[in-house]
């Protein structure tokens, strides 16, 4: 294909990541104006930051199918579209169950974005796959962080009913991102070859499969619960709107370099239970801090919490280490991450509904101690090498690992990380 093309595959790749968490991170900023615009009570303001993990558990599952029937460019084109109507529908109607439709159809974006992007980046990309998928998670942790940052501004600079038009500017970049997918021609080798079905049921039978599920979807409330409350617990504690989103945004910018680190040392048996150790004791200090004392050094307190989101990067790796084959690793990614953030969804909507009934934050703090417990303890099991075809024998028939493959990846619901084992 000519460079032109792949410079514009690239570019569509690029933007679409950047529109991966957008809708997410902008909740938090704003969920002060957002229960009081619609009326909603705290058990509701919970539901809403739990949509997101729980859509993506459930619309993430179609992505394979669609990306089998049809284009890869217009499954994409399509899904941001729909993301676009989703994020203008969710504003533009005071009455909550409208808002709650329009999330449903913002998250479609995210969902089949974070399970086809893995896919294309290796079909369009195959030597410089490890070069798009930093681009791609790059710009989806700076859209996470600009979303963050600038929410809460923009709804003071328009006044009332501002917070509409914070969460509802970020259409325009998904309908952007939509354009370049609609020009993509099809990929020259589609249709040349056929993939083996694979049974993800069988999976139930690994305890591996299991215990990943129960580590992704622990970090997965740790980092949910930062971005939907812990802006609103600020501002409750007397911080202003826009100091909690920027403080809310640096969770985003630490996870950068995070991505860029923790999978190089992840690969390496004798650093992973240190790194987990390490991890948790982050999570451990920056909630305390946050308990004991939200308001002094408050810049700490939520750097230590951003460097635990460094589970997130280093799961991802361990699941492409526990398996023998790349059709075992992308099972073993789609059905953790599908169970985790079933799992994780109750996170969120938990910290609403405690809130709600207790009218303090007593249950957030619970929920993130009993989280990081959690994920010590299966973070730990997860770290013992082994290998989920070794506990599903037959899992992709009668077909043999292929031994000596260097490289694994991960596909599932969240982007790829392409790690080498020696």
């Amino acid at each position: 294909m000519q460079r032109r093309g792949l410079v514009l595959v690239a570019a569509a790749i690029v933007l679409t990541g950047f529109n991966l968490r957008t809708a997410v991170n902008s909740i938090g900023p704003v969920l002060e104006e957002i229960e009081q615009g619609l009326g909603i009570s705290s058990g509701l303001a919970g539901l809403i930051t739990s949509m997101p993990l729980l859509c993506f558990a459930v619309i993430g599952f179609a992505g394979p199918p669609l990306a089998a029937r049809y284009r890869d460019g217009h499954v994409l084109a399509a899904a941001l579209i729909v993301m676009t109507a989703g994020l203008l529908v969710r504003v533009a109607v005071p009455a909550v169950a409208f808002f709650l439709v329009g999330t449903v159809l913002t998250m479609v974006g995210g969902a089949l974005g974070n399970v086809l992007l893995p896919s294309l980046v290796k079909k369009w990309f195959p030597d410089r796959t490890g070069l798009l998928v930093g681009a791609y998670s790059t710009s989806l942790a700076v859209g996470g962080a600009v979303a963050a940052v600038s929410t809460a501004p923009i709804a003071e600079a328009v006044g009332a009913d501002g917070w509409r038009w914070a969460l509802g500017i970020w259409a325009v970049f998904a309908f952007l991102a939509a354009l370049p997918w609609l020009l993509v021609p099809r990929h020259p080798g589609a249709g040349s070859s056929a993939r083996r079905p694979v049974r993800l049921r069988a999976l139930t039978r690994s305890r591996l499969a299991w215990v990943m599920a129960a580590f992704f979807g622990l970090q997965a409330v740790e980092a949910y619960v930062v971005v939907g409350w812990t802006a609103q617990y600020l501002r409750d504690e007397g911080m202003s709107a826009s100091s909690a989103g920027v403080l809310v945004g640096v969770n985003a910018l630490i996870v950068i370099p995070l991505n860029a680190v923790v999978p190089t040392a992840a690969v390496r048996q004798r650093l992973q239970r240190p790194m987990l150790v390490g991890f948790v004791c982050c999570y451990l200090a920056g909630w305390t801090g946050l308990l004991l004392a939200p308001l002094a050094v408050t810049w700490l307190w939520v750097s230590l919490l951003g460097v635990g989101m460094g589970t997130f990067s280093m799961v991802l790796t361990l699941i492409g280490l526990r398996g023998r084959t790349p059709e075992s690793v992308a099972a073993l990614s789609t059905v953790s991450q599908g169970w985790g953030y079933a799992l994780a969804g109750a996170g969120p909507l938990l910290v609403g509904l405690l809130r709600g009934v207790t009218g303090g934050y007593g249950g957030m703090f619970v929920i993130a101690y009993a989280s990081t417990a959690g994920l010590l303890v299966s973070g730990w099991m997860v770290c013992r090498e082994r290998y989920v075809d070794d506990e599903v024998p037959g899992l992709f028939g009668d077909r043999s690992p292929a031994d000596g493959d260097p490289a694994v990846e991960v596909a599932g619901t969240e982007p790829a990380v392409v790690v080498r084992e020696r």
